[in-house]
């Protein structure tokens, strides 16, 4: 009886395992990237991609400093982050303001050629959260961080200026 008993809590435990681990949808690949300050408003905080199974990623953004009710815009834009006018590559889910949090599952750019988590590592872009979609609040950066082969060019040269977005 106590075999019986081994063998069906050694069973449970290991398919406990195995369902924990096919149900998770990523694979364990990750990266953060700084957000500094990009204004007067005293905002940073962190941008984390995700590989999912499928290859895709999903891109989360945790900002401190926030506080209202707006949706702050998150932009992925080509090139470095002090690059004036540079490209939007894809436009993010908005930031709450309420809980400083956005999550993006990323497939594809704008230019809606699809996109994987491994190749978003190898763009030279960087992200940048801005106070407002239209108006004058679309040309302030509240936070901004250089990702992929941008940050691996920048790591050298220490903190990057802030370019102004084209936000057409």
């Amino acid at each position: 009886m106590k075999r019986v008993i081994w063998v069906v809590w050694i069973g449970l435990i290991s398919t406990a395992c195995q369902e924990s681990e096919n149900t998770s949808e990523f694979t364990g690949n990750e990266i953060t990237y700084a957000l500094q300050q990009g204004s007067e408003y005293v905002v940073s905080g962190t941008v984390v991609f995700k590989e999912r199974r499928d290859g895709t990623a999903s891109v989360a953004v945790s900002l401190t400093g926030t506080d209202g009710t707006d949706k702050l815009p998150v932009h992925l834009h080509l090139g470095d982050l002090s690059a004036a006018d540079a490209d939007i590559a894809a436009l993010l889910n908005p930031v709450d303001s309420r809980t400083g949090k956005s999550e993006t599952l990323l497939t594809r750019l704008a230019n809606e050629t699809e996109v994987t988590y491994t190749q978003l590592l190898q763009l030279e872009a960087c992200i940048k959260i801005h106070l407002a979609d239209t108006g004058p609040g679309r040309d302030v950066i509240l936070a901004g961080g250089n990702i992929g082969q941008s940050f691996t060019k920048s790591i050298t040269s220490g903190r990057t200026g802030l370019g102004v977005c084209k936000s057409e």
